[in-house]
């Protein structure tokens, strides 16, 4: 008996084993391939997380320089800015900010360590800005800011980069038809329009009791309301709005650089002297109508003795006199008349206008150091020491043509204005045409209109017969007000321009400009809606488009300041220049 395994069996085995030994391998690379795939997904996955890190990182760096630049411009402008650049260009997180930060470099995309890219990539562009403030137009200029990221001891190491460009805009106070630095009321008796932009850095109470239209865009930064300011203890309103441009509440405040708290307080500074010892370059010093204007105007007194000086203005630091004789063909300090809503004589600082034209195309000294150019600008420093029954005050006369440039008259008195203003085309009064007007501001304490029917003889008498007749005033005017209270109304910007007439619906008062509400008035100070005061003229009153032109804005006009975020992009690392696509 043969008994040896068959052939068939042994090869059948043999097979068996060859297809367990393949097919084991083939499991064995499969194996491995999972295993590699699953070992370089999660090293994927690894450099993904810590890349994002890393350009989160990277804008942590960039955060650090904007917010930097954000508090200096707001502060004290472009020129701290620029002062500061240096430092910014040092700047990046440190473990002082936080122990998060103590793995971490920082470079600026050229290889230096613990700093951040810093440069002005424009400068001073009159540009449209694109921000919530949308369609107004400001001088900007924009920076780029880029950082580069990289984390020690980790598995993964990679760089993020992250670029940002901000703009540092100035938007022209008198791009509003009306701004307050604080809260802001509007209520009207007659129908009333309002042509241009309105903005409130505080709450907008919108109270008409007739019907009201805003015929431009309306902000705030706290609420838009419907209704009294709290204080006010009148009834609520019964009138309509109408608004026929969009509105936005809780928007970002636009604020002067005046390098404190834009207080009520603090934003009134800007029309006073400056303290003895202030820098001139500092913040405040650099906002001062004293330290901008091209020329000075001093009133004392030694007794009964009024003395007048003039000079140029701190361009040349005062070094230019202006001789006695020469100021009294335009100034004079002999009038006086009644404010019945002060319920004091005002010795008024007149400034014929005219004859500040007259004198300033033709004199050899001011205009010289000016560079053969007439006077834009006049400051008015009233230093006489007067009785408390009386006002000290600066007011303009004859005042329809206005120096070639245009005339921006400042001072930290209250300020009247007699009769027509910047319009000598007399085919014009009564209307919205500007186009023969000239640039115009008007600064001060407080900013009352006398018509061309006012009489400084019949001042003291009753209301009824002080009667007024139509007049036109083409100027922005920025000034302070008497904030409602529990027992009176401010009277609102309504009554930003002060009264003392009798007016009524057939006596017309034409405004053209800006009304610009910055502080709390410290000397014209009794509140609206006493007896004997005034009674409303019909008000028809337009912003002036002028303004929008940046060469026929007044001359010193304030600039409001705020930082706008353009673009941010993550962007490969070790370069400064902007991406073609950013």
């Amino acid at each position: 008996m043969n008994a040896r395994p068959s052939n068939r069996h042994r090869r059948q085995s043999g097979t068996a084993l060859l297809i367990t030994t393949v097919l084991t391998g083939i499991a064995l690379i499969m194996m491995t391939a999972v295993i590699a795939y699953s070992i370089s997904g999660t090293k994927l996955n690894s450099r993904a997380d810590q890349y994002q890190r890393a350009v989160a990182a990277a804008e942590g760096a960039t955060e650090k320089v904007v917010g930097l630049i954000t508090k200096d411009y707001l502060n004290g402008g472009e020129a701290l800015v620029q002062a500061n650049l240096g430092s910014y260009q040092q700047t990046a997180p440190t473990t002082a900010d936080s122990s998060f930060w103590n793995d971490w470099h920082f470079s600026d995309g050229n290889g230096t360590a613990n700093s951040t890219y810093v440069n002005l990539a424009s400068a001073n562009s009159y540009v449209v800005l694109n921000s919530t403030y949308a369609g107004l137009k400001g001088y900007a200029s924009t920076y780029t800011v880029l950082s580069n990221a990289r984390q020690d001891g980790v598995l993964q190491d990679v760089v993020g980069a992250v670029l940002q460009q901000v703009q540092l805009a100035r938007v022209p106070v008198f791009q509003f038809a009306m701004y307050s630095s604080g809260d802001m009321e509007i209520s009207c008796g007659q129908p009333f329009t309002i042509t241009g932009r309105v903005h409130s850095n505080g709450q907008l109470y919108v109270e008409p009791d007739n019907l009201l239209t805003f015929q431009s865009a309306v902000t705030s930064v706290g609420d838009l309301l419907f209704q009294r300011a709290p204080l006010d203890s009148r009834t609520a309103p019964v009138g309509s709005v109408v608004y026929q441009a969009p509105t936005s509440s809780h928007v970002p405040a636009l604020t002067l650089p005046i390098g404190v708290t834009n207080t009520l307080t603090a934003v009134r500074e800007i029309i006073e002297p400056p303290p003895p010892g202030e820098d001139p370059n500092s913040p405040m010093g650099r906002q001062r109508y004293f330290n901008q204007t091209d020329m000075l105007l001093v009133v004392t007194n030694i007794g009964t003795n009024v003395v007048v000086t003039g000079s140029s203005g701190r361009f040349n630091n005062f070094m230019v006199p202006v001789p006695t004789a020469q100021l009294t063909s335009f100034v004079s300090t002999a009038s006086s008349f009644y404010d019945s809503r002060e319920s004091k004589t005002v010795q008024p600082i007149d400034i014929d206008v005219a004859g500040l034209v007259a004198w300033s195309a033709t004199n050899s000294n001011l205009r010289n150091a000016l560079g053969s150019k007439d006077v834009s600008s006049v400051y008015v420093v009233d230093g006489r020491t007067l009785s408390g029954s009386a006002l000290g005050a600066v007011r303009l006369k004859n005042g329809t043509q206005l120096p070639p440039r245009g005339l921006t008259v400042a001072t930290g008195r209250p300020l009247y204005i007699l009769g027509n203003y910047n319009q000598y085309n007399s085919s014009n009064l009564g209307t919205s045409d500007t186009s023969t007007s000239l640039p115009a501001s008007l600064a001060a304490d407080a900013i009352t209109v006398l018509s061309e029917g006012w009489s400084d003889a019949t001042s003291a008498a009753a209301v009824g017969t002080r009667t007024a007749a139509p007049t036109t005033v083409n100027s922005a005017l920025l000034a302070g007000d008497v904030e409602t209270t529990a027992t009176s109304y401010s009277g609102g910007m309504e009554n930003f321009p002060r009264y003392l007439e009798t007016w009524g619906l057939a006596n017309q008062f034409t405004f053209n400009g800006s009304m610009v509400k910055m502080f709390s008035s410290l000397y014209a100070t009794n509140s609206w809606g006493g007896t004997n005061v005034y009674s409303p003229p019909k008000r028809v009153w337009a912003y002036d488009t002028n303004f929008d032109n940046p060469t026929r804005l007044p001359p010193l006009t304030p600039g409001l300041y705020k930082v706008i975020r353009s673009r941010w992009a993550a962007v490969r690392p070790g370069q400064t220049s902007v991406p073609a696509t950013f």
